[in-house]
Order: C-alpha cells, then structure tokens, then sequence
C-alpha cells in the first residue's frame, strides 16, 4: 500500500507539474498577444491593469524546471525573463529608458522558480552558464530598450523553441538596423562587444553572422559597433 501511495504522490506532483508550465506557456502567449505589437510593449496599458502580469509571474515562482528537459528550461527561463522586464518597467512607468530605473539589471530581484533572482543572474547564471553554447538567446531576451531585437508577440514555447530562435536570429541578423555594412565595414551592435565570447566559438563574429544572412559579409570586413539605443520600446 505504500508503495501505490508513493506512486500516486510522485504521479500527482509530474501531473501538477505538467499542468502548471502549460498553464504559463498558454497564459504567457494570451499577454504578449495582448500587450505586444511591432516589437514594443503597451506598459501603459499594463500599468493601467498589472493583473494579468502578476498573475503570470505567480505561476513563474512556483513552477520547477529542470535542465533535463532542455526546451521547456530554456523557454520557460525567456519567458520569464522577459515578463520581470516588463514588470521591472511597469513599476516605475512613465520612464524614458531602463537604464533610468536604479538597480534594474543587477538589483531588483523576481521570484522565478522558487528563487529571487536579478534580471542580470537569469541571463547570465541560467541561461547563459547552463547552455553556453546556445548565442541565439540574445535575439529572444529583450532588455526593454530599442537597441535589442524586438520583443515578439507570443510565448516562447518548448514544441517551438527551436524555430522561434532560428527566426528571431535570422531576422535580427538580416536587419540593415540592426548589422549595417558599408562595403568591406561593417557595424555590429554592442551585444556582440559585450557577449563576445557567446558569438566566437567556433570562428570570428563575421563567421556567426553569416550564418544565418542572406547576402554573406566579406570575412575581411572591419568590425566596429554602434553605440546602444537605450530608449525605451514603448509602444506610444
């Protein structure tokens, strides 16, 4: 008898489990729908009515993942990242930039998993540390300012992960915005100085772009970045 009611507490937890990432997934892909147009956020709109959010970072300090299920890892950490931005922002809106906010990266901490945690420790010692070879990320976390690839209008979700990062690095990196070439120069933005290390693995920063550009930048094309847009991706 001890062993079915072992069984049956084990069963009922994996079953919690299962219900409560799914439970976030689908709410997550109703509140970027809903507050998510043109890669900007409504925070107006949010600020106006935080219920939804609050909700959904509810369930994100509940739920449990683990690295053996690498796609709902990774998706639910984006998402969750992404959420706790938004909500960062929403806190002290109006504001004109993150950056504006004190602490915003590196000291205001969410409950995501049952930890609190900076915005800077879920990018960095999560995702970062525990998928090291995995550079896609940096298109998918959206910092709240113009100069990060836009926010989308959905959830990032375990069955779609893997196509939703391949878009948002081809579109990122197919953007005359986002990488401007000008014969054999080329501007990248301050993502690839910063994270340099994620985006020269296996080759040189021009080898990583190149694979996912329509048209290839020469491999002798001089490197330099533009200089970051931190205004805030509001929509107005």
């Amino acid at each position: 008898m001890k062993r079915i009611a072992i069984i049956l507490i084990i069963f009922s937890v994996q079953l919690g489990f299962s219900q409560s990432t799914t439970d976030f997934f689908a709410k997550a892909d109703t509140f970027f729908k809903t507050y998510v147009s043109n890669g900007r956020v409504k925070y107006n709109a949010i600020k106006k009515d935080p219920t939804s959010l609050d909700e959904l970072l509810a369930i994100a300090a509940k739920i449990q993942v683990t690295k053996g299920k690498p796609k709902t890892f990774q998706a639910f950490y984006i998402n969750a990242y992404n959420l706790s931005v938004i909500k960062g922002v929403v806190n002290k809106y109006p504001v004109k930039s993150p950056t504006s906010i004190k602490g915003f990266f590196d000291k205001t901490k969410y409950t995501i998993a049952g930890k609190g945690t900076t915005l800077n420790d879920l990018e960095n010692k999560i995702l970062r540390k525990n998928f090291p070879a995995e550079a896609r990320f940096h298109f998918a976390l959206v910092c709240a300012g113009l100069g990060c690839p836009p926010i989308i209008a959905s959830a990032y979700k375990p069955s779609s992960l893997e196509q939703q990062l391949q878009k948002q690095a081809v579109k990122a990196l197919n953007n005359p915005s986002f990488i401007k070439v000008k014969g054999k120069r080329v501007q990248l933005s301050q993502i690839f100085e910063w994270y340099k290390v994620d985006f020269t693995r296996d080759g040189t920063e021009i080898d990583y772009v190149n694979k996912f550009r329509k048209e290839k930048i020469p491999s002798n094309a001089k490197v330099s970045y533009y200089p970051y847009d931190w205004t805030l991706n509001a929509i107005k």
